[in-house]
């Protein structure tokens, strides 16, 4: 045994092998002192291999799943090795033979399809990565719902790329393996290498042709090699880790490059799409707005949040879509109610068509059937846009199938089809007498009994059973002579006799004892063989059952962003070719939703408008102090355009938005220790990112560039990062800073607008009012926050005092103001009084004593001079 699994493991050095013994899959060596640790079990040892103990563990096969669910996450790839025969067929060969095993499927993070293995509401990528004499594309699969996609991508555009799909696996040509470590590690996906000949485009395209049963792709789109190439790499792969047995897949569609927002990883991770900055998607866009009622909708909706569209068209009937069940909400109500009780088609034909399936895949498209004839019949009665009636068209046609699977099967069948107990009564003869057989043997037996008394007149007879002599025939030795005679002798077979009884068998009994003895086995082979039947059933219409669930996708994502419309007051944008932006009373919907969640706080809604004239840039400079939500108001006008590209509906009262070819955001900091990247590098390496690669319809947001190093570098940076994004990018931004300085630089710029978030002071403390007006901030209030934050009172006063004396020495023109602080008291645990409590107190006496009604004109101007003097300490 020990020499068949060295055996078998040398073919799959680089993964730990599932070894199929009975009721457990054990593992051996190296690969069960790994898996030990990886899953918290106990590591035990069986037999000597070179002297040495053998390590070992082990997990039950039934419950397997959650073990692969473990190991896949920790990063390792698993090898399932099964039994290939019947132990009882290897002793055939021999008492000490070994039973035949052999791997039947290599499970990797890119190539799962069970549900408990899967995130239900995302897609699970397996993406290739190739070059052709220079030319460079991206293809990539989600073998659980048969996605299949190819895309040109330029090496500048593979990060982003990546960022967009979240690939689990990336395959790559050896050579390319090592030349784009740095873009993999950063996108935190397992990169695969294979050989060269896993690329070749020329047996590509012959694998795709008999794969697809066509003679010409040309059907499917015009690809490249360097295309043909990747997808041929997936299909080689896939082959590897699927043993031959190839997943159903939809037809390849190429995607224009141009025909996508450019995102790259860094804006993903600072907008929090589709992850919170924890990690996790609570706090996203994606969780925030998903009112999504299927998985199929909930996995569109995360696509199209990665991937928003350039492409008007496809945005107007997007809208158009969502407009219908914005304006009729019995549609919207009805058609969610049905979306709601729809199972997830997509990945049981997945599972189905890899035999993977159990019954319970077959009642998922039965009951995914059912929900489809009901919209189809309910939204037929609606005059519906083009969006939606060339959709439900899809929803119809397989009465055939629905009627098979109904009459088939029972409502909740069990997890496999090997337990049995799934196929309905009445729907196959053959198994309902059997069953008969199996679950009333009994019954049948009397009912033998008492057609055998009648026709022998002998009531005392009886039909017992023993283990030796299986059913038989008793009576009483003086009713015995009379079977024993003729005619019933001809039927009744003598099998034994005792003291006082006569034992008889039959033709009919041991044929009925032979089929009561193997009706359970029997049931099981024919529900094995019906469940096969339906499968195949299943599979020879499930292009037409894709068509069928990607139908119901778009109708369940239209409704739910209506649904979202309306219950947060959102508008339609307007969405064209210029390079307008013009948003109006926005709202940050995640933002807004915690707001609700934890206080009751209404948002603050603000306006901006960045619509550029002609090719000019236009830009905002945005100043105002830490906390006043400089930020918030960033990322929710970038949010806004994504959400308008996307087909949704917006948070703002009005929006125009000229289309955003790219999406670039540089706020927040951290640094990247692992790649010896401190905060500062970290902040400039994007910025160059941003500088080097958008174009003018780029949105931009970027927030207190430079501020990670010295004053004056820090300065010095974002006064040219401004120009440059103003001259040469000619984009539209939005620029963050608390370097008042730059503010110059809207007299010098045609394209630069200053504003600023409005606060208020009160008695040393400043209040945020989160409104962002036209203008600039005269200060950035860091030591009032500051105070908020909870720094130690004396902390705060003594930057009081600096500030004050630096703000007074920049006044008067000091050449060092350092030297205006060196004789300042020494830092003091107690808080020192502060001169302006002093002077307020003065103020306030002199105010006491004041009798409004009693001044002339002329007393208070003179007291106003009086109480201005006190104010300066005079």
């Amino acid at each position: 045994m020990m020499a068949q699994f060295l055996e078998i493991k040398a073919d799959y050095p680089d993964a730990l092998l599932f070894y199929r013994m009975g009721d457990f899959y054990e593992m051996f060596f190296d690969d069960a002192v790994a898996a030990a640790e990886a899953l918290d079990i106990a590591l035990t040892k069986r037999g000597k291999h070179l002297g040495q103990d053998i390590p070992m563990c082990g997990v039950p096969a039934h419950s397997s799943e959650n073990y692969l669910l473990s190991l896949i996450r920790k990063g390792f790839r698993v090898a399932v090795c099964e039994q290939m025969e019947n132990p009882a067929e290897a002793k055939k060969r021999g008492s000490k033979s070994v039973v035949k095993r052999g791997v039947v499927r290599l499970v990797t993070p890119g190539t799962l399809t069970e549900d408990t293995l899967l995130d239900a509401r995302r897609n699970n990528f397996l993406a290739a990565y190739a070059e052709v004499r220079g030319d460079c594309a991206l293809a990539w699969v989600d073998i659980s719902t048969g996605t299949f996609r190819v895309t040109p991508c330029p090496l500048v555009r593979l990060g982003p790329d990546l960022a967009r799909l979240a690939p689990r696996e990336l395959l790559l040509t050896e050579s390319n393996f090592n030349n784009l470590d740095e873009q993999i590690t950063e996108a935190g996906i397992a990169a695969i290498p294979l050989s060269g000949s896993s690329f070749d485009s020329t047996s590509a395209e012959k694998r795709l042709l008999d794969f697809f049963g066509v003679r010409s792709l040309d059907a499917f789109g015009q690809f490249t090699r360097a295309e043909l190439s990747a997808m041929g790499a997936i299909f080689d792969y896939l082959e590897i880790t699927q043993k031959g047995r190839m997943p159903r897949l939809n037809p390849p569609i190429r995607e224009e490059a141009n025909r996508v927002m450019q995102i790259d990883a860094a804006t993903r991770r600072n907008l929090e799409l589709t992850h919170s900055l924890t990690g996790g998607r609570d706090g996203s866009l994606m969780s925030t707005i998903d009112r999504t009622m299927t998985a199929a909708g909930s996995r569109l909706l995360d696509r199209r949040i990665a991937s928003p569209s350039t492409h008007a068209p496809t945005l107007d009937t997007r809208l158009s879509a969502v407009d219908f069940f914005f304006e009729i909400p019995n549609a919207r109500t009805e058609t969610q109610e049905a979306l709601r009780k729809t199972p997830d088609m997509d990945r049981a034909l997945s599972r189905i068509s890899l035999d993977r399936a159990g019954p319970r895949d077959l009642t998922s498209i039965r009951n995914a059937l059912e929900q489809c004839l009901f919209l189809h019949e309910f939204l037929s009665k609606f005059d519906l846009p083009d969006a939606i009636a060339d959709r439900i068209t899809d929803l119809t046609g397989h009465d055939q199938l629905l009627d098979l699977l109904g009459s088939a099967l029972i409502a909740e069948p069990p997890l496999l089809a090997r337990d049995g107990g799934f196929v309905d009564a009445e729907h196959d003869e053959e198994l309902d007498e059997v069953r008969k057989l199996r679950d009333e043997g009994r019954k049948v037996i009397a009912e033998m009994q008492a057609e055998y008394s009648d026709l022998t007149g002998i009531t005392a007879l009886k039909i017992k059973h023993n283990n030796v002599l299986g059913y038989f025939i008793e009576t009483t030795a003086t009713h015995a002579e009379k079977m024993l005679s003729e005619p019933l002798s001809e039927k009744f077979i003598h099998r034994q006799t005792t003291a006082n009884q006569v034992r008889f068998t039959t033709v009919e009994l041991s044929e009925l004892e032979t089929k009561i003895l193997n009706a359970g086995g029997r049931a099981i082979e024919i529900e094995k063989r019906i469940f096969e039947e339906l499968r195949q059933a299943v599979n020879e219409v499930a292009p037409a059952l894709t068509q069928a669930s990607d139908a119901l996708s778009q109708i369940d994502l239209a409704a739910a962003l209506a649904d979202l419309a309306i219950s947060e007051n959102w508008t339609k944008p307007i969405i064209d070719d210029t390079r307008a932006f013009d948003v109006r009373d926005a709202r940050h919907p995640v933002v807004e939703r915690a707001l609700k969640a934890q206080s009751g706080a209404p948002f603050i809604a603000n306006s901006c408008d960045l619509t550029a004239e002609d090719k000019n840039a236009n830009i905002w400079l945005l100043t105002g102090p830490n906390m006043a939500g400089k930020s918030t108001f960033l990322r929710q006008n970038a949010i806004v355009a994504l959400l308008a590209q996307i087909g949704s509906y917006v948070p703002a009262s009005y929006a125009h938005i000229g289309m955003v070819s790219q999406l670039f955001s540089r706020v927040g900091a951290s640094d990247d220790l692992a790649r010896g990247r401190s905060t500062f590098m970290v902040e400039m390496v994007e910025t160059a990112a941003i500088l080097n690669q958008a174009d003018d319809r780029a949105l931009v947001i970027l927030d207190e560039i430079g501020r990670g190093t010295a004053t004056y570098d820090g300065l010095s940076i974002a006064w040219a990062t401004m120009e440059h994004l103003h001259d040469v990018n000619t984009c539209r931004a939005l620029f963050a800073t608390h370097y008042h300085e730059l503010t110059a630089l809207a007299s010098k710029l045609d394209g630069v607008d200053c504003a600023t978030v409005a606060v208020k002071e009160w008695e040393g403390d400043v209040i945020f009012l989160h409104e962002v007006r036209k203008g600039a901030a005269d200060r950035s209030y860091g030591v009032q926050v500051a105070k908020l934050a909870g720094l130690p009172e004396a902390v705060v006063e003594r930057a009081r005092i600096v500030l004050d004396a630096l703000e007074k020495g920049e006044r008067e023109g000091a050449a060092n103001p350092k030297a205006l602080i060196d004789d300042l008291p020494l830092f003091s645990a107690t808080p020192a009084p502060a001169p302006q409590k002093e002077k307020a107190s003065q103020v306030d006496a002199r105010l006491e004593e004041i009798l409004p009604d009693e001044l002339t004109p002329r007393e208070a101007l003179q007291l106003l001079y009086e109480l201005k003097d006190l104010a300066r300490g005079g």
